[in-house]
C-alpha cells in the first residue's frame, strides 16, 4: 500500500504544501506542542490556523486517501472488533471492509499518519489497516452512536457496583462532588452532554418516571428517546447536574435554575439547567446554545431572495422598531443577533439587554438582567437611554412599561430590536396595542415585523419522490392540479427520522405608508394583513408551500408552522 514511503511526510509540511498555514505558524504550534504534548493538529485548529475540514481535504488531496463516509451503516462485527477507549485515544473507527480483500479494514483516522496507531489497529483486528480521512468531530460523532449507549449502561452499572458498597451517606456525597473523570456519574453526566452536542440535539431531558429514568434529546424540534436508566440513578444524576450547574444540592423540593459552560470537541456550549419536582423525583431539563452559532450570514437563514432584500432595507432604517415575532424555538434569537451583526459597525454604538445574555458578540455592549437587584427590562433600559445608543436590542417585550420605552426611544432617533411572542406579523400590532400602547403611536415607530417559524428539511440521502395526493393538493392551495412532493424515508445519515436540520420560514410584514394608515385608522389583523398582501408579503404557509415544492421540506411539516382554519 506504499505506506512506509510515507511515513516521512509530516502534517505540517503538507499544511505548508496546501498553501493553508505558514512556516511561522507551524513553529509556532510546533512549540506550543512541546510544551503540552497535543497532537499538532489540534493545536492548529484550535489556533485558529486551519478548520478540521480543511486539514480532512488537505491530507486527501497530498497522500491520496479516501475521505471516510461514516453515514452508512457501519457493520457490527467491524464495531465488535474494538473496544471504544483504543478508538477514543486514536481518533479512528473502522468504517468499512475493502472491497477487493475482505483481509483489510477501511479506518476512519483524523491522523492517518500515526503510523503507532495503525500497527496497534492492525495487531487488535489480526488484519491490514487501509487508513482514510475523516475529522475528529466525525469519529467522535460515529464513536457515540454506535458505543455510547454500551459506555452509558456500563458507567450506569458501575454506579449501581459502587453505591452497593458504599454504606456512609458523605462517600456518595463526595463521588458526586468530586471533579474525577473515573466516577462513574461524572462519566455519565459528561457523556450524556457530548453525545446530545454531536447528534445536534438543543436540549436534553432527564425524566422521572415511576420506575425508570428516560432520557430524550430534542433534535430538529422534535423529542427522541435515547437511553432509560434505573430510577436508583436519578438522586446521582441531578445532584451532579446541581454540581456543575451552581445550585443548592440539599434543596429538592422547589424547582431551581443554572448555568453549565462546557468544551465538547473545542467548541464552547452553553447549557441552562432546569430542575422542576415532579411526583416521581425532579425532572431536568437542558437547554444548549452554542454560542457561535446564534450569529450567522444571512444567506443561511433560508431567506428566498425578495424576503431577503425587504430583511436588508428594514435594516437601513435610521430609527424605528424592527419586531421579531413566533413562538419558543422558532429561531427568534438567530435572526436577532444576525441583524446586530449586520449593523455592528464601529461608527455606531450598539446596546442589548437580555435574560439571559445568549452570546457574546464582539463590539457589542450586552447587559443581563437582575430583577433581584432591580435590573428589570425597564429599569436598564432607562439608563440605557443616558448612554449615548444608536442601536437598542431588547432581548423580549414582556410588558406595557417596556413597550412603552421602547416606542419613546425609537421615536426620539434610536433603532431597536426586539422579540414578542405572537402567531403572525400582522397580530403583533393587535398585542402592542393590547399592551396599552396607542395605535398612532405604533404606526409612528413600528417600521418591520418579522414573523417566523422553523421547518425540518428532508434527508436529502433519502427522500422519496411521489404525486401529491387530494388533501395535500388542497392544503398547497393547488386543487386539480399534479404536483410532484417529497416524503421522509429515514436512514442512518438522519438517524431513520426522515429528517436533517431545520431551515426558517418567514413572514416579513415591512410597514410603509399602507401599512401605517391601516394601523392608524385601528386595522385589527385581518385589516393590515389585507394591505401588506396588496403590498407583496408572503404569509408563512405562502413561504412554506415554496420550500414543499421545492423539495426542501415535507407537507407535514409545512402544516405544522403555518396552520389556518
Amino acid at each position: 500500500m506504499g505506506l512506509s514511503g510515507r511515513r516521512k511526510i509530516r502534517i505540517g509540511d503538507i499544511l505548508i504544501n496546501e498553501g493553508i498555514i505558514s512556516q511561522e505558524q507551524l513553529d509556532e504550534a510546533l512549540a506550543k506542542q512541546r510544551e503540552n504534548k497535543k497532537r499538532l493538529g489540534e493545536i492548529l485548529v484550535n489556533d485558529g490556523y486551519v478548520t478540521d475540514e480543511t486539514m480532512a481535504n488537505a491530507l486527501c488531496h497530498q497522500l491520496g486517501y479516501e475521505r471516510a463516509d461514516l453515514q452508512s451503516r457501519i457493520p457490527d462485527d467491524l464495531i465488535s472488533m474494538f473496544d471504544v477507549d483504543i478508538l477514543k485515544k486514536y481518533s479512528a473507527i473502522p468504517y468499512r471492509y475493502d472491497d477487493r480483500n475482505v483481509n483489510v479494514i477501511c479506518m476512519a483516522m483524523s491522523d492517518p499518519m500515526d503510523m503507532l496507531a495503525i500497527d496497534d489497529l492492525s495487531m487488535i483486528s489480526n488484519r491490514m489497516i487501509q487508513p482514510a480521512v475523516a475529522t475528529p468531530r466525525e469519529i467522535m460523532l460515529a464513536i457515540d452512536k454506535y458505543y455510547g449507549n454500551a459506555e452509558a449502561i456500563k458507567a450506569a452499572n458501575d454506579y449501581e457496583q459502587e453505591r452497593a458498597d458504599l454504606f456512609q451517606e458523605d462517600e456518595m456525597d463526595r463521588m458526586i462532588n468530586e471533579d474525577v473523570n473515573n466516577s462513574p456519574i461524572v462519566q455519565l453526566v459528561n457523556n450524556m452532554l457530548e453525545q446530545a452536542v454531536r447528534q445536534r440535539a438543543s436540549d436534553i431531558h432527564i425524566e422521572a418516571l415511576e420506575k425508570k429514568v428516560r432520557i430524550r434529546y430534542r433534535i430538529d424540534g422534535a423529542l427522541f428517546e435515547r437511553i432509560t436508566y434505573n430510577i436508583k440513578l436519578l438522586p446521582a444524576i441531578v445532584a451532579r447536574l446541581k454540581v456543575i450547574g451552581g445550585m443548592d444540592i440539599s434543596e429538592k423540593r422547589k424547582p431551581q435554575d443554572g448555568r453549565i459552560t462546557t468544551f465538547v470537541d473545542n467548541r464552547e456550549y452553553d447549557i441552562r439547567v432546569s430542575i422542576l419536582p415532579t411526583v416521581y423525583g425532579e425532572k431536568t431539563v437542558m437547554r444548549i446554545t452554542n454560542k457561535g452559532n446564534l450569529t450567522r450570514d444571512i444567506s443561511e437563514l433560508g431567506f428566498s431572495e425578495s424576503e431577503r432584500k425587504v430583511f436588508t432595507h428594514i435594516l437601513k432604517n435610521p430609527h424605528g422598531i424592527i419586531l421579531v415575532t413566533g413562538p419558543t424555538g422558532s429561531g427568534k434569537s438567530t435572526t436577532l443577533y444576525t441583524a446586530l451583526s449586520e449593523l455592528n459597525t464601529e461608527a455606531v454604538n450598539i446596546i442589548t439587554v437580555e435574560d439571559p445574555v445568549e452570546a457574546n458578540v464582539a463590539g457589542i455592549n450586552q447587559v443581563q438582567t437582575n430583577v433581584k437587584a432591580g435590573l428589570t427590562f425597564a429599569s436598564a433600559l432607562r439608563s440605557i437611554l443616558r448612554q449615548d445608543p444608536d442601536i437598542i436590542m431588547i432581548g423580549e417585550i414582556r410588558d406595557g412599561e417596556t413597550a412603552s420605552i421602547a416606542v419613546q426611544a425609537s421615536i426620539t432617533g434610536h433603532l431597536v430590536v426586539s422579540t414578542l411572542h405572537t402567531n403572525s406579523a400582522a397580530s403583533t400590532v393587535s398585542r402592542l396595542e393590547d399592551m396599552g400602547i396607542e395605535s398612532y403611536l405604533i404606526a409612528d415607530s413600528v417600521v418591520g415585523i418579522i414573523a417566523q417559524r422553523l421547518v425540518r428539511r428532508l434527508c436529502p440521502r433519502c427522500k422519496q419522490k411521489r404525486l401529491a395526493n387530494e388533501d395535500e393538493l388542497e392544503v398547497l392551495g393547488m386543487e386539480g392540479q399534479e404536483v410532484e412532493i417529497y416524503e421522509p424515508v429515514g436512514c442512518p445519515n438522519c438517524d431513520n427520522s426522515g429528517y436533517r436540520g431545520r431551515i426558517g420560514v418567514y413572514e416579513i410584514l415591512e410597514v410603509n405608508n399602507d401599512v401605517k394608515r391601516c394601523i392608524a385608522k385601528g386595522g385589527d389583523a385581518d385589516a393590515i394583513k389585507e394591505v401588506a398582501l396588496k403590498n407583496g408579503m408572503s404569509t408563512l404557509r405562502m413561504s412554506a408551500t415554496r420550500y414543499v415544492l421545492q423539495g426542501i421540506t415535507s407537507v407535514s411539516e409545512m402544516i405544522k408552522v403555518s396552520f389556518e382554519s
